[in-house]
């Protein structure tokens, strides 16, 4: 089978497009034809060996895969050959930038209907990092008001999105470009991050802000002020402290997403429900992806790409 892989840590050009055998699951575990691996930011730092996550080398990336099941490992229940299903897979093993891909049956639950196969890559983990930033970390509550930085971004919609449907007040920085679809997302009110401070523009004390972005630390620091006694401070830009004030009983937790099988299932009804959407910005083939990492490297990526080794 094709697989994209890379025997040393580095730049983009590590990425080497390879033919191996093609894996046999062992127990507890499913092989998947792979229709699609979602493209995310932290596929750069496990790359270049910045993230402190143990791979082993030769790896294939890509942790998020939609695909239709091949065969099952001893003690596998509740699938069957021909399911289609997504997973958010464990970023320590081999990902589904490949033909064929082996998941944890744990982490696995059935596709939704109602997008392209291929498209579903485009779920698990920004779906998971955004319900758990909101319901885990924060304990968002309905009437509650939230400021959500880096709305745009694809973790962001899905947080705008859940966090109306939970009925909290939405305050979303983002850039022009996103306006229209933050707004349409559900935001109350929409920040243009690059004109305008978003702690000189909430001016009443919220209960939670949500960072997604690379944002600067003083600006960060000001932003958390606006955070009421007890509230809290939740973000995902694990390279950067998230501030807290520990004399006004303000926490400060960074989010590192976890593979849930209920949850993820819960997206799933929500997307098939039509309360959350997957876009996709490109598709893109296999031999396509180490184009695709140097544009994350070079801040070029925005929306979502999934690879479809099979196209």
């Amino acid at each position: 089978m094709k697989t994209m892989r890379f025997f040393e840590t580095g730049d983009p050009s590590v990425l080497t497009l390879d033919d191996v055998e093609t894996p046999t699951p062992g127990a507890g575990q499913v092989s998947l034809r792979v229709a699609g691996a979602g493209v995310n930011p932290a596929d750069n730092g496990i790359r270049f060996g910045r993230l402190p996550i143990p791979i082993t080398l030769p790896h294939t990336p890509g942790y998020d895969v939609s695909g239709t099941v091949v065969s099952l490992g001893d003690g596998v229940t509740g699938f069957a050959q021909g399911d289609q299903v997504i997973g958010f897979l464990p970023m320590t093993d081999d990902g589904a930038a490949a033909e064929y891909v082996l998941a944890p049956a744990e982490a696995l639950v059935p596709a939704p209907t109602s997008v392209a196969l291929a498209d579903a890559a485009g779920l698990p983990s920004v779906g998971l990092t955004a319900w758990q930033a909101l319901f885990e970390y924060a304990d968002l509550q309905a009437g509650q008001r939230i400021v959500i930085a880096g709305a745009g971004g694809v973790v962001g919609l899905h947080a705008v999105r859940l966090a109306k449907r939970a009925g909290a007040e939405v305050i979303a920085t983002a850039s022009s470009r996103s306006f229209s679809a933050v707004t349409d997302a559900g935001a109350d009110r929409v920040i243009d991050h690059t004109t305008t401070s978003a702690a000189s523009a909430v001016d009443e004390p919220v209960d939670v802000v949500l960072n997604l972005a690379p944002i600067g630390a003083d600006e960060f620091v000001a932003l958390a002020a606006r955070v009421r006694d007890g509230g809290v401070v939740v973000s995902t830009t694990a390279w950067m402290a998230t501030p807290s004030d520990e004399t006004r009983g303000v926490r400060g937790l960074t989010v590192f997403v976890r593979s849930d099988r209920d949850q993820l299932a819960e997206l799933v009804r929500l997307v098939d429900a039509g309360e959350l959407r997957v876009d996709i910005a490109e598709r893109v083939p296999l031999a396509a992806l180490p184009e695709v990492h140097a544009r994350l490297e070079a801040g070029q990526v925005h929306g979502k790409i999934v690879v479809t080794p099979g196209a």
